[in-house]
């Protein structure tokens, strides 16, 4: 049977297995309910945790060798942990540098207040105790990262190669956030129209994102930096850029919007650099033949 076809069906199988998984509670309460949520938890860790299994049975079907153990493989090593951590997440705040500025302008709290805030026990108790919090910061970025990169990007890479696999992995991510035009259909939350349009905006900015945070596991071999990533966007938001055109400070607003798209895009490789991660990146080893997303800069 033909390698492709299996891989893009396994990745099928278990996109559909995710989302699947908070449809198996049968319930007339909306997705933010917090009993929703908490049973929505327990079926997407099951199937999250068992997503490495999919990984594995493919790799046994296929018999595609993987000269890395499977952790490695999924970018869960400590080489290279700690730039794992810091850089994906500086460069990713590169890119929000607009947002951060506008935020930074029209926040009430100094620098300092924020910082107490930051350390202050209570606070993360409070955010840890909030169910729509625990599931935007930790749990959706956690179990969407794991299944849609780290178990994805393994069963493509060897058929399709890095630089494809990183366009492929996302439109299974894409398609499954389609899902959340059933509950607003559901609960009737806006026109037939308008929940088209969300559902294709939403379809094309997760698809990019999720293009972002393969590249990132694909360069770093690290499951970690996307996860620091999703969480961040998801904390941001998208970019509010209707409030920064009739923000008082615009000008400064958006150069800094427009300053940080351009560091972004100057920094993407240099922060990404396999060098800082111990190359070569295990995702990488499973490329039938080598590719420059995968080398260390000259």
């Amino acid at each position: 049977m033909n390698i492709a076809f299996v891989s893009v069906l396994s990745c099928l199988l278990l996109a559909c297995s995710y989302v699947g998984s908070l449809y198996v509670w049968r319930s007339e309460l909306p997705r933010d309910h917090p009993a929703v949520i908490k049973r929505r938890f327990t079926s997407v860790l099951i199937v999250s945790g068992l997503s490495p299994l999919f990984v594995w049975a493919w790799r046994e079907f296929t018999g595609i060798k993987m000269v890395p153990s499977l952790l490695a493989i999924m970018g869960i090593r400590f080489e290279g942990l700690v730039p794992a951590i810091v850089l994906p997440l500086l460069l990713t705040m590169v890119l929000f540098l607009g947002p951060l500025t506008q935020m930074a302008m029209d926040c009430p709290w100094s620098f300092m207040d924020g910082l107490r805030v930051a350390f202050d026990p209570c606070f993360w108790v409070m955010c840890f105790s909030d169910m729509r919090w625990l599931r935007n910061q930790v749990v959706a970025p956690l179990t969407e990262e794991l299944v849609f990169r780290a178990c994805m990007l393994p069963m493509l890479v060897p058929c399709v190669g890095p630089a494809a696999a990183i366009f492929t992995c996302p439109l299974f991510f894409g398609v499954a956030h389609f899902h959340h035009v059933i509950e607003l259909l559901r609960f009737r939350q806006g026109t037939l129209s308008g929940i088209f349009l969300s559902a294709v905006f939403q379809f094309s900015y997760t698809a990019v994102f999720g293009a972002y945070t393969a590249f990132i596991l694909m360069r770093t071999g690290h499951l970690v930096g996307p996860v620091l990533c999703h969480s961040f966007c998801n904390y941001m938001g998208f970019p509010a850029i209707s409030a920064a055109l009739e923000h008082p400070h615009r000008h400064a607003v958006l150069s800094s919007y427009l300053l940080g798209v351009l560091l972004f895009f100057l920094f993407l490789f240099p922060f990404t650099d396999p060098s800082f991660y111990v190359p070569p990146t295990p995702l990488c080893t499973l490329a039938f033949s080598s590719s420059a997303l995968c080398l260390p800069s000259s």
